[in-house]
C-alpha cells in the first residue's frame, strides 16, 4: 500500500463540506445491519466497533486499498479483493459498504494484495491506478480508475514465471522527483536476499502498460512469507511485514541503496505481522499501523520515527478491533464526508468482508491505551 501527501487531499475539505450539507443518503450496509455474524464474537469493552462492515464477498476477502475521488470525495471508493480460485477478483465498494458490480473486476485467479497509486502517465495524461496480484496467472493485474478497466493485456507476469514464488504482495510507488511509477512484489517463497522484486510501470504505447524489473532487494527470515508490503511515496521509504519475524524498512527508490533501514514490531504480535499502512498526520509524521493477525488488534507505531533516529519506529499503543484474522487494511486521512471527516481506515475480516473504522474512534483508543515513550 501507499501514501503521497499533497495539495489534492487539502483541496478534498472544501469539497467535503459542500457535499456534506446536501448528503442525507442512509448507511445502508452499517455495522448494526451486519451484526448478527459480528455479533456473536466474543468481544471487550474496550474493542473498536465499525461504522460499516461490506457486503460479504462469494469467497475469501483478502487485502483493501482506498480511492479517493479528487472531484467528489463521497463518491470514493474501497477496492477489496477475493482469493477465489477460479472466481475471484478485485470487488469496488461504496462508503456504504455495497458492492459496486460494474466497477468489479471478475473473475480473476487468486488475487491476493491490491493498492492505489495516482498519477501514472497513459497516453499522455495522468491516470489513477489500482494494482492487484494474482496468484495462479503468476501476474500483477494493472486497472485505471474509477472504471476498473484492464489496461495490462491480460496480466504483467512476475518472478520470470516462477511457480514457486507466486506473487502476493504488492504496493505501488510514485518516486516525486520525477514521478516513475514501480510496483514492488513478494511471493509465496523466495531466497534470503533479494525477495522482493520491483518493477517500473510505463505507458506501453497501445492503451496499455508494460513492466519492467528494475532491482530485487529486501531480507527474508525463511520462516513464513512476505504479503503486506507499504509504500510511503513522500518519505521514499518501503515497510514490509517479514511474517513471524517483525516490520523490515528499505528505501523506495530502485536508484538508493538496499541497505536495511529498520527491523521492528519485532515482539507483541500474535502469528503473524500482516497489514501496513500509514495516516499521516503532515508531510512526516503520522503512525504505521500494523494488524496483529492473531489477536485481532492493530498496533501503531510513529511514522516519523523518534528524535534521535528517524528508523527507529518504538510502540505508541495497541487498540483491540472487531476484525478478525485480517490479512490486509488500508488508511486515508482525507475527509470522505460527514461519517469519516477525518478518513477511515478499513480491515479485512475472515467473514468474507471489510470494516470501515472512523480515524477519530482509532484517536479516542489510542489516547486510551497509548504505549509509554
Amino acid at each position: 500500500m501507499s501514501v503521497a501527501i499533497n495539495a489534492r487531499i487539502v483541496a478534498l475539505i472544501g469539497v467535503v463540506i459542500a457535499a456534506s450539507a446536501c448528503d442525507t443518503r442512509p448507511s445502508r450496509a452499517s455495522a448494526d445491519s451486519a451484526a448478527p455474524a459480528a455479533a456473536a464474537l466474543p468481544l471487550s469493552p474496550d474493542t473498536l466497533r465499525p461504522t460499516v462492515i461490506t457486503d460479504t464477498l462469494p469467497g475469501d476477502s483478502d487485502d483493501p486499498a482506498i480511492w479517493v475521488d479528487p472531484a467528489n470525495p463521497m463518491a470514493s471508493m474501497v477496492l477489496g479483493t477475493d482469493k477465489g480460485d477460479s472466481t475471484g477478483g478485485v470487488y469496488a465498494f461504496d462508503l456504504s459498504g455495497h458492492i459496486i458490480r460494474e466497477r468489479s473486476a471478475t473473475p480473476l485467479r487468486r488475487m491476493n494484495n491490491v493498492d492505489v497509486q495516482t498519477g501514472l502517465t497513459l497516453g499522455g495524461r495522468p491516470t489513477d491506478i489500482a494494482v492487484a496480484s494474482e496468484r495462479l496467472r503468476q501476474s500483477i493485474r494493472v486497472f485505471a480508475l474509477p472504471a476498473m478497466r484492464a489496461i495490462d493485456n491480460g496480466g504483467l507476469p512476475v518472478f520470470d514465471g516462477d511457480t514457486t514464488r507466486a506473487p502476493m504482495g504488492v504496493a505501488v510507488y510514485r518516486r516525486p522527483r520525477d514521478g516513475a511509477v514501480f510496483a514492488i512484489v513478494g511471493g509465496k517463497g523466495g531466497p534470503a536476499t533479494g525477495y522482493l522484486w520491483q518493477y517500473r510501470l510505463e505507458d506501453a504505447g497501445n492503451g496499455t502498460v508494460k513492466a519492467t524489473k528494475v532491482r530485487a532487494f529486501g531480507q527474508y527470515s525463511g520462516r513464513k512469507e512476505i504479503e503486506a508490503i507499504l509504500v510511503d511515496d513522500a518519505l521514499g521509504v518501503v515497510y514490509y511485514s517479514d511474517e513471524g519475524v517483525g516490520v523490515r524498512k528499505y528505501w523506495a527508490d530502485p536508484d538508493s541503496s538496499d541497505t536495511p533501514l529498520a527491523l521492528f514490531a519485532t515482539a507483541g504480535v500474535v502469528d503473524d505481522h500482516e497489514g501496513l499502512a500509514v495516516y499521516p498526520t503532515s508531510d512526516s509524521t503520522g503512525y504505521i499501523i500494523l494488524s496483529d493477525q492473531g489477536a485481532n488488534r492493530i498496533h501503531l507505531f510513529p511514522r516519523e520515527g523518534t528524535s534521535a533516529n528517524r528508523h527507529d519506529h518504538p510502540l505508541r499503543g495497541v487498540i483491540p478491533v472487531q476484525a478478525q484474522q485480517t490479512d490486509g487494511l488500508d488508511v486515508t486521512a482525507a475527509p470522505l464526508g460527514p461519517s469519516y471527516p477525518k478518513g477511515m481506515l478499513v480491515m479485512m475480516s475472515n467473514r468474507g468482508a471489510f470494516h470501515y473504522y472512523k480515524w477519530e474512534d482509532i484517536e479516542a483508543a489510542l489516547a486510551r491505551v497509548r504505549a509509554p515513550r
